[in-house]
């Protein structure tokens, strides 16, 4: 251990921390623009600079090491002054359509000039008006806004894409993608990390928010709304609500204050993806179908795969999203049921992912959701009508796809879909007695690990977050080093809960509390509360199999809850 002071503060740290590590045991806040927890420490933007003994001049906090009796001081006339500065010149080159920006109060910049009373145009202004890429469904990028952090780039970079980065040098550099290709144009998978790594507005998801509005108030069009499993434990936090909040109720009386518009629970469907690809998984063990296999319902690994290992696309589930999967079901089940027209039923999909608005355009899905909504968007539509959402009382879902099982509600939490796998195809090979829990599948290690014999029959799985580490597991298969029998991907760093279309959230809050763990927590404790804690007890999965697909894999569902995929260009 190390002892040095900070402010006067005596701290003890290990050997190898930095300054900032130490700061943050001792409770003082250093400010920072270009670090992030888990993303980056490259002391470029030079906002955590502090004075410290035994250094020449001002040396930034997130990357200089400590050492034994030193003394740090964080809030000199010299250090506020260099800050203040800082902010400043950054602003100079900054596009400051603050009002009208979607970062406009929950901008790390803006927070950072009010903080140290910055003058907005102490150096003038001159920044570089780039044209604005739009042209992917998912991602827009505005590059005059870009305070040049390169946290994207290292968020891109750590989940092994890397389609942006900086070009040229010095006052002339940019960010942006090779031969200067649109988003759109590059193998972008959509994942939407950029977006929630960027601390201004200069990356954010294209909005649909106008659209929804106008079909709720279009008398033709019946409006559904569905919410995906991991909205209800991030959904307060848009509301200053602590991290980890379960706010389920809230959420759907909300939705339903929008206009005349139905809420349903996508954790049914979530329950039918597992249905689904238990079984499948159970017959390709049996008719010995291709090993291992990889679960589909993350559009961002989806389109990884088909970029980078199509040759493992056989190996894929073939059962669509649990999105895809409802809006299907809702165009053909229920319209049929209640003698609808599915040209006037509109179908919007609140969800934490910016690829599943990739996904809504995929031919071979079909086209039956018309909207995916992100978190964000269904926030700003909540603020929008003015609903009072922290005191709001609250509302039920919607039937007839109310109740869900606590194994569909798991699927936004890393290893939730191979836990809710597990236990149904537990069911399936062991019967009643099969274990209900499956913990080592569980927590943020990026890869997982398990073996189970159920019934007989030795199941080998990994579990694998962040496309970084899904890159390894499969070059560990291709390799031979490794050999499952199922395995689960999904693209975001934690899963669903920490989606591309999560809520922002401070750098105060994301360098110090773990997201991930703490809002996967809400999902788990939801699911330990829940009375159906089996895909298979779900009673509206039961109904849809009795009404109208008769059994899992029958040829209708196969029809209207399974695909394909193609194989795409790597650029």
């Amino acid at each position: 251990m190390v002892n040095l002071k900070i402010n006067g503060i005596p701290v003890s740290v290990p050997e190898g921390s930095t300054i900032l590590d130490a700061a943050r045991i001792a409770k003082v806040n250093i400010p920072t623009l270009c670090y992030l927890k888990d993303v980056q420490c490259v002391g470029s933007c030079r906002m955590c600079l502090v004075e410290a003994t035994g250094a020449r001049g001002l040396v930034a906090a997130c990357v200089y090491p400590v050492s034994e009796g030193m003394e740090v001081k964080t809030n000199t006339p010299k250090v506020r002054k260099s800050r203040k500065t800082t902010i400043e010149l950054i602003l100079s080159t900054h596009k400051k359509k603050c009002l009208s920006c979607v970062r406009s109060t929950s901008c790390e910049l803006q927070k950072l000039a009010l903080e140290y009373n910055a003058e907005e145009d102490r150096f003038g202004t001159d920044y570089k008006d780039a044209a604005i890429d739009d042209l992917s469904p998912s991602v827009v990028r505005d590059n005059s806004k870009c305070v040049m952090c390169t946290r994207c780039v290292a968020a891109c970079n750590k989940q092994s894409i890397g389609v942006i980065g900086p070009k040229k040098r010095g006052y002339a550099k940019v960010i942006g993608s090779p031969f200067d290709k649109a988003l759109a144009e590059t193998s972008c998978v959509n994942c939407g990390q950029c977006i929630v790594s960027c601390p201004v507005g200069a990356l954010y998801e294209k909005s649909n928010t106008a659209t929804v509005w106008e079909a709720i108030e279009n008398p033709e069009k019946e409006v559904i709304f569905f919410t995906a499993p991991s909205i209800k434990a991030t959904l307060g936090e848009a509301f200053g609500m602590a991290p980890g909040t379960n706010v389920e109720g809230k959420m759907v009386a909300a939705i339903k204050q929008l206009g005349n518009v139905k809420c349903f629970n996508m954790d049914i469907t979530a329950d039918l993806t597992i249905m689904e690809e238990a079984n499948e998984l159970l017959h390709r063990l049996m008719k010995g179908g291709k090993t291992p296999m990889f679960t589909s319902c993350c559009p961002g690994w989806v389109k990884f795969a088909e970029h980078y290992y199509p040759e493992l696309l056989p190996n894929l589930s073939t059962c669509k999203s649990p999105q895809e999967m409802f809006s299907a079901v809702l165009k053909s089940y229920y319209c049929e049921k209640y003698n609808k027209d599915p040209k006037n039923l509109f179908i919007v999909s609140v969800i934490p992912c910016t690829a599943k608005k990739f996904e809504v355009t995929r031919d071979e899905l079909g086209h039956y959701t018309d909207v995916a909504l992100t978190t964000r968007e269904l926030a700003k539509m909540i603020k929008e009508a003015g609903i009072d959402f922290v005191n709001i009382p609250a509302a039920e879902y919607d039937k007839p796809f109310g109740e869900a099982s606590g194994a569909g509600a798991i699927f936004g939490a890393t290893g939730g879909v191979m836990e809710a796998a597990l236990r149904t195809a537990a069911y399936k090979l062991g019967g009643k007695g099969a274990p209900i829990e499956f913990k080592e599948v569980r927590g943020t290690e990026g890869i997982k690990e398990a073996e189970y014999t159920v019934g007989g029959t030795v199941v080998k799985v990994a579990v694998a977050h962040g496309l970084g580490n899904a890159r390894k597991v499969i070059e560990q298969i291709k390799s031979g080093e490794k050999d499952y029998t199922f395995v689960e991907v999904m693209a975001c760093p934690g899963g669903c809960i920490n989606g591309g279309g999560q809520p922002y959230v401070s750098d105060d809050i994301r360098n110090n509390v773990d997201l991930k763990a703490v809002r996967a927590k809400a999902l788990y404790d939801y699911d330990k509360k829940n009375k159906l804690r089996c895909s298979h007890d779900t009673p509206a999965v039961d109904m849809l199999y009795k009404e109208y697909f008769g059994d899992p894999l029958s040829h209708k569902s196969h029809e209207l809850l399974h695909t394909e995929y193609v194989k795409r260009n790597k650029y």
